[in-house]
């Protein structure tokens, strides 16, 4: 099986040896996103709700480098210093996903990386389907009427 290494310059770079995301097959495995920006990779101020959008941000950027969307999450794993957030997280994930959401666990943790108050990992799976035969189809019809 071979490893591809997935990075956006649009995310935040790793601060550990690890990579931002892999790939394998159809499978795209996430690291663990903490709201860093990208520019400065500083933790963004705000509170949880700014922390929460940049980690989707940063995670959306990711599945994007790697030819996926959001909405090819199948599974999140969110990591929270302080459960009371939880609600508002579920708010500020309900406007980054759309039904069917991906299966999820949520973990109240002692601490995380730099202070930050929220970490998620995900794995995405590409969608190899319906847009693959699309892609396909839109390739004979283009090869069949060339030249004419």
């Amino acid at each position: 099986m071979v490893k591809q290494v997935i990075q956006s310059a649009d995310a935040p770079a790793a601060i550990g040896p690890y990579s931002q995301a892999i790939r394998a097959g159809d499978t795209v495995y996430l690291s663990g996103q903490i709201p860093l920006d990208p520019q400065t990779m500083q933790i963004v101020d705000g509170g949880i709700e700014a922390q929460a959008n940049r980690v989707f941000a940063n995670l959306d950027a990711v599945a994007k480098a790697a030819g996926g969307a959001l909405s090819d999450i199948v599974k999140l794993t969110i990591l929270l210093t302080d459960l009371a957030e939880f609600a508002k997280v579920n708010e500020i994930m309900s406007a980054h996903f759309a039904a069917p959401y991906p299966a999820r666990a949520t973990y109240q943790v002692a601490a995380l990386p730099r202070g930050a108050k929220i970490e998620v990992e995900a794995v995405l799976v590409l969608r190899m389907g319906a847009e693959a035969d699309a892609q396909t189809g839109w390739r004979e019809t283009f090869d069949q009427t060339k030249g004419q």
